[in-house]
């Protein structure tokens, strides 16, 4: 295990990877396909923590021109395989690379606040520049400023383009731009209030550096979103945009099913390609079949201090997944049955809009599929044209994003009971209404959002969810009693002159619901659960035995002893 290559968790500079032997899957003939294809203004979107940054850093270390060589970074890599065609473009270039990811502020002062920052650090450095004496008098002075933090506001809307000119003026050779999570700005401030400022800025910044700038060589951008409607790129018609759905640079973020097998190779895991495929694997992009990358790391790093360790949801710990909790939350009820079918496998077929803006990302239309499809939380299994639509029928990519789902699923169900109350419920179960029991879980029925790959555990805890939490009353659930474990007991602990057991089963079909009900009672019966109890000085004991199908319906039988 010793000889194992560190794993590069959290590790974006590719030179700081290379450079400390930390394990590196090859995605360097990405360089090729973007020399081969010669976009002028290239955009990625790929979902968060699918290596975006990394290989904004892996382009940068190639191609810009420093005082030190970085060639060796690359050293038997595919690049170098590739054959001097493209090694001759190595180190050659000035380079402008900036990450909007820490424009995520609370408000439009802070965010520009923090754009100025980010500038005045890349200017910084390139600070060396200013020892040139074919830099023009204006631009040196706004150079300076920049790099003090004493510049005029609207010196920063064309920042970019300055730097540009200077960098060409000194070298004399068009720049490369690379810009990432460009969309980070206009996702936070969507949520914040403040989006239309935001855009404006991003915009005037994105027109002089990539639309009018001559010094321009190629630029890229990444993110989680085209927003082209949003007039971002306005004008730019040389842009290039490269989604989830397109073939070309498919390989490039995340990892292929040939990258997984060498991974387990490496790391001596071959056992454990099916839990990885299970869990991380099933996103699809163009036609290429992607695992998560930083959940395949993580998974690896665990297994390794742990063999037995079990796979857990990396990727969907890292946010908060806040899209997905207000689907569940403000969905109305058509959304929460469209949900309901992708959490039990099912699929879904909806237009893909790919130029989305945040402004038009409602949980209540057809957007926010394309929304969850681009960011990860959807995968496209087949893609067809009408009219001028592309449609696609989507499915949860894998176990861990469906765990996402589940998890906001039970989430927004005790906030529904903390903030509706179960009072009515409780009361008709301790009072032997077995018709109004049967009533109530049905109301929370239609509320609620199932999912079936454990019918009868999902239903178990969804009625001992509704039943916690009460005065004077001991609830428990799978508690040992008899020869087994009840499901549900309800006991007055002070007196203890009265108690309930409840089993739960499942029926096949709306048909079987009586039949599955005296199911229950027979366990209840078979398992001595109320005997028990009053040995333990219960002297009254309600059965119920409940039943659920898939129709999302209750029944319930009541016995007394």
């Amino acid at each position: 295990m010793e000889n194992y290559k560190p794993i590069p968790i959290g590790v974006e500079d590719f030179k700081r990877l290379i450079d400390d032997g930390y394990y590196f899957v090859d995605k360097t003939l990405m360089i090729k396909e973007v020399l081969d294809k010669k976009g002028a203004v290239n955009l990625f979107t790929r979902p968060r923590r699918f290596g975006k940054t990394l290989n904004i850093s892996m382009l940068q270390r190639f191609f810009e021109k420093t005082d030190e060589d970085n060639a060796y970074l690359f050293d038997g890599l595919n690049i170098a395989k590739a054959g001097e065609k493209y090694m001759q473009h190595q180190g050659q270039y000035p380079v402008i690379s900036l990450s909007l990811k820490s424009m995520k502020q609370p408000d439009y002062s802070k965010s520009f606040s923090t754009f100025k920052d980010v500038m005045k650090r890349e200017f910084w450095r390139h600070r060396n520049i200013l020892s040139s004496n074919d830099i023009v008098p204006e631009d040196r002075e706004i150079f300076t400023k920049i790099t003090h933090g004493t510049a005029e506001d609207d010196t920063y809307i064309t920042a970019i383009r300055t730097l540009s000119d200077c960098l060409y003026t000194t070298y004399q050779k068009k720049v490369i731009i690379l810009i990432d999570e460009y969309d980070v700005p206009l996702e936070a401030s969507h949520l914040r209030g403040f989006y239309d400022e935001m855009v404006d800025l991003i915009r005037s910044v994105f027109e002089s550096a990539l639309k009018t700038n001559p010094y321009l060589e190629f630029g890229v951008l990444t993110g989680c979103l085209r927003v082209s409607k949003e007039s971002i790129f306005t004008g730019l018609n040389n842009l290039n945009v490269y989604t989830v759905i397109n073939n070309d640079f498919s390989y490039c973020f995340g990892f292929t099913q040939q990258e997984i097998e060498k991974i387990a190779d490496d790391f001596g895991m071959q056992d454990k390609l099916p839990e990885m495929k299970e869990w991380y694997d099933g996103y699809l992009f163009g036609q290429t079949e992607i695992y998560n990358p930083w959940s395949i790391l993580k998974y690896v790093q665990s297994v390794r201090s742990n063999e037995t360790c079990p796979s857990q949801p990396y990727w969907s710990n890292t946010s908060s997944n806040d899209i997905i909790h207000e689907l569940v939350v403000n969905g109305n009820e058509e959304t929460h049955n469209q949900i309901e079918a992708l959490v039990n496998g099912e699929s879904l077929t909806k237009p893909i809009y790919e130029d989305i803006t945040y402004r038009n990302i409602n949980i209540n239309t057809d957007y926010i599929w394309s929304f969850l499809l681009f960011t990860g939380y959807l995968k496209p299994i087949s893609m067809h044209l009408e009219g001028d639509l592309i449609y696609a029928e989507m499915v949860i990519p894998n176990r861990e994003v469906s765990t996402v789902y589940k998890r906001m699923i039970m989430q927004w169900f005790d906030e529904k009971i903390r903030t509706n109350g179960t009072d009515d419920l409780f009361k008709a179960i301790i009072d032997g209404n077995a018709e109004s029991f049967e009533e109530e879980v049905n109301n929370w029925l239609d509320e609620s959002i199932s999912y079936h790959d454990n019918y009868e555990s999902f239903y178990h805890g969804f009625l001992a969810g509704l039943l916690m939490g009460r005065r004077g009353y001991r609830v428990e659930s799978n508690r040992e009693n008899g020869k087994g474990r009840t499901d549900i007991t309800i006991c007055e602990y002070r007196k203890r002159t009265f108690a309930v057991v409840i089993e739960v089963k499942i029926a096949k079909n709306f048909m079987d619901l009586d039949n599955a009900c005296d199911k229950a009672m027979k366990q209840i019966e078979d398992k001595h659960y109320v005997s028990n109890m009053k040995q333990n000085g219960y002297k009254k004991v309600l059965k119920y035995g409940v039943a659920f199908c898939s129709e999302k319906v209750c029944r319930v039988k009541l016995e007394e002893e």
